[in-house]
């Protein structure tokens, strides 16, 4: 009778295997995320917030054969406050699912695209990827001059002095620009310690010199302690992996109330169109930053 069982037990493992084998389960799967874009709160194409990377990261992480989890990023930066709930998410979805997370950089992981990049256990970058600015950067414009030729005359009324502060069509404040960099400095600090906890030992700089909003080449990242390999994703996870890894994408979906709008007419008014040009100069410019 043991005999029986046994044969049986056997004989259902070597089935068990083959239909494993013949439905790929036998193959490590990894769920493989892509982060492209700037860092916005605004829901529109080419931007990145939690809004639009939750669904995503969920999904990835829901994959339980899944030994690990891959994320490219290509962002040259944006919201620091979504960098962060991006980051954190990422760091607490790998700690509750025990997975661990595989970072690839491809073009640039810069300002709060490194700010993502960093809750990888592991970032993996092409030699000529851009990583750092470890910073924090405002920028406006002040039309107080042109507004004077064309005769134009601001006028503001608040309540509450410090309402107005940095408004661009009136000349600008010491006092405002003075309270703007303490604000700058406050944000900076997040992001330094958010770095320090995530690659801690591993950095090998200096804060004099990995902190000043600078960045480097991938090669160079990896002397300071900023990445940890050089390399592409398909390499390295086959190198990880082997060569029968499958890998997953994890794409937004798409129903029919999130095909692309045609440009009705009633759409083309000034104020989209001002709105449209606005982001897409706001996106140039920072990817611009690096060449790109």
């Amino acid at each position: 009778m043991a005999n029986a069982f046994e044969k049986a037990g056997k004989s259902t493992a070597r089935t068990g295997n083959w239909l494993n084998r013949l439905t790929g389960r036998d193959k490590p799967v990894i769920p493989v995320v892509r982060l492209q874009g700037t860092i916005s709160s605004e829901q529109r194409p080419g931007r990145l917030n939690i809004a639009s990377v939750e669904p995503l990261l969920k999904r990835a992480f829901a994959v339980k054969r899944a030994p690990a989890i891959a994320i490219i990023i290509n962002s040259p930066g944006g919201s620091p406050v979504q960098s962060r709930l991006i980051s954190k998410m990422i760091r607490d979805m790998a700690d509750e699912h025990d997975k661990q997370v595989l970072v690839f950089v491809e073009d640039v992981a810069a300002s709060g695209g490194y700010f993502i990049a960093v809750a990888g256990d592991v970032i993996i970058a092409d030699p000529s990827s851009i990583v750092g600015s470890i910073g924090v950067i405002y920028a406006g414009f002040g039309f107080e001059e042109a507004i004077a030729k064309l005769g134009i005359k601001r006028r503001i009324h608040t309540a509450g002095r410090n309402k107005s502060s940095l408004d661009p069509f009136v000349p600008e404040k010491p006092e405002d620009v003075e309270r703007l960099k303490g604000f700058e400095l406050d944000i900076h600090q997040v992001f330094i310690d958010h770095v320090k906890a995530r690659r801690a030992e591993r950095l090998k700089g200096d804060d004099d010199d990995l902190f000043t909003g600078e960045w480097w080449t991938a090669m160079r990242g990896l002397d300071l302690g900023l990445i940890d390999e050089l390399g592409d994703m398909h390499s390295v996870l086959r190198a990880r992996f082997g060569k029968k890894l499958v890998l997953r994408p994890i794409a937004p979906k798409r129903g029919l109330l999130q095909l692309p709008r045609l440009p009705f007419a009633s759409q083309l008014n000034a104020g989209t169109i001002a709105s449209e040009t606005i982001a897409a100069l706001e996106d140039r410019a920072l990817w611009s930053r690096f060449g790109l």
